[in-house]
């Protein structure tokens, strides 16, 4: 327009309309590249570092520079980290390599159980099994649980009968809490987390839950935290000496010494026969098909069972 027209810079802001001082204005905005070497420098150093923990890096070595010119430097490089990361845990296992216990102290199971005591206020059970003896360790109850208080209670029990090689754990906050994770490193124990939203990932605590539940919860009144965690415990000790176990062969596990099978081949021999030539006589086996079986090879042992079965 000023050179079209002729007219002076003032006519022409006015008729367009715009401001005078705009149109004077200079950038001062110097080259970024040097600022953007140093950021991409230090988040090749620190690959998990964020735009603001970087900001503090560069005001702390002298840089005139604001978080907001940091942040879109940064974007600009393509170096924002993702919001949601999958949890890592340094004693955490995938669960591919998930083999059934072979010996004591091998593998516990650990979960909580809610309870209330008769006034209406809440309590918070922590119960833990071995899967390998059915042993229970520990059975404790408090108003209140966190994750340094779990490790305290594991300590006490392991003092008395050493610590298992894998601990089998839901996703809880107080299992996938910090002070939990140090605990287990710390002592060589290996978490074993079940997939979200899988309680049979956990089954042996959750039948073990069941049964402190029937047998305890539901039939005591728990007075006071002293009085639940003192029938807790007489029933802790009633599961681990008198109750007769149908994963040992229906015994008391004080009786229990040394089991030579192991789980599979004890879950096989459930399934032997009378006869080894014949059907399996499990508890799925069919009447009608044990009686045809049984006219067709004459063998009345058989016979006998499929008439009692049906």
């Amino acid at each position: 327009m000023l050179a079209d027209w002729g007219v002076s810079i003032r006519r022409a802001c006015k008729v367009l309309p715009f401001d005078t001082s705009s149109y004077h204005y200079k950038s001062r905005r110097t080259d970024p590249a040097a600022i953007k070497k140093r950021i991409k420098t230090v988040c090749e150093t620190h690959v998990r570092y964020g735009y603001r923990r970087v900001y503090h890096i560069l005001r702390r070595e002298g840089w005139v520079v604001n978080a907001k010119k940091v942040y879109r430097l940064y974007r600009e490089l393509g170096l924002q980290l993702r919001n949601k990361t999958p949890k890592r845990r340094a004693k955490a296992k995938l669960r591919e390599d998930r083999a059934p216990a072979v010996r004591p102290n091998d593998v516990w199971a650990m979960d909580f159980v809610h309870d209330q005591l008769a006034t209406g206020r809440k309590l918070r059970i922590l119960t833990v099994v071995d899967t390998f003896s059915r042993f229970s360790p520990v059975i404790d109850a408090r108003f209140s649980y966190r994750g340094e208080d779990v490790g305290a209670t594991l300590d006490a029990a392991c003092r008395k009968v050493g610590f298992p090689r894998t601990m089998r754990v839901d996703n809880g906050s107080e299992f996938v809490s910090r002070d939990m994770d140090l605990w287990a490193y710390q002592r060589g124990v290996t978490l074993d987390f079940s997939r979200p939203g899988k309680p049979t990932d956990n089954a042996f605590i959750e039948a073990f839950n069941s049964k402190l539940r029937s047998e305890c919860a539901n039939t005591h009144w728990f007075l006071s935290l002293e009085d639940a965690c003192e029938k807790l415990d007489r029933w802790r000790r009633h599961y681990n000496e008198e109750r007769p176990h149908s994963a040992i062969g229906n015994i008391p596990r004080s009786c229990w010494q040394t089991r030579p099978e192991t789980p599979a081949l004890r879950t096989r021999a459930r399934r032997k026969t009378l006869d080894p030539s014949g059907p399996r006589l499990g508890s799925r086996a069919k009447p009608a098909r044990l009686r045809s079986w049984a006219a067709i090879h004459g063998n009345p042992t058989c016979a006998t069972f499929a008439m009692d079965a049906g």
